[in-house]
């Protein structure tokens, strides 16, 4: 079994930062890409960013700038800072990884953060 826990989120003034962790834990070879995606009330759940294996990054157009993504794959974690934080982006935000395990290649999802920024 390979088991996603995440930390980080809580409630933050706009302007302010965070800093979101993921880590997976379980029968893991190799974790392909990870990513981190959220949703807002009311709204689909949309891709915020990702990470290969081998760095390469991608972001939401509306993160652009204030968001990064990174990982760290001596602990099989992946992380999300995010800096200048608005009220829209007020969200839960999870993380994904596909992952090569003891019983195969797999998608998990992590159980989600609630990330909250006021006005």
């Amino acid at each position: 079994q390979v088991q996603l826990v995440e930390s980080g989120g809580g409630l933050v003034q706009a302007g302010g930062s965070l800093r979101l962790s993921c880590a997976a834990s379980g029968s893991i070879f190799t974790i392909d890409t990870m990513g981190w995606y959220r949703q807002a009330p009311g709204n689909q759940r949309e891709l915020v960013a990702d990470i290969t294996i081998d760095g390469s990054t991608n972001y939401a157009h509306s993160v652009k700038g204030r968001f990064t993504i990174s990982r760290d794959n001596a602990k099989n974690t992946v992380y999300l800072q995010m800096n200048s934080l608005k009220p829209e982006d007020t969200a839960v935000y999870c993380c994904k990884i596909n992952v090569l395990s003891g019983i195969g290649y797999l998608e998990r999802w992590g159980q989600g953060t609630l990330v909250t920024v006021s006005s």
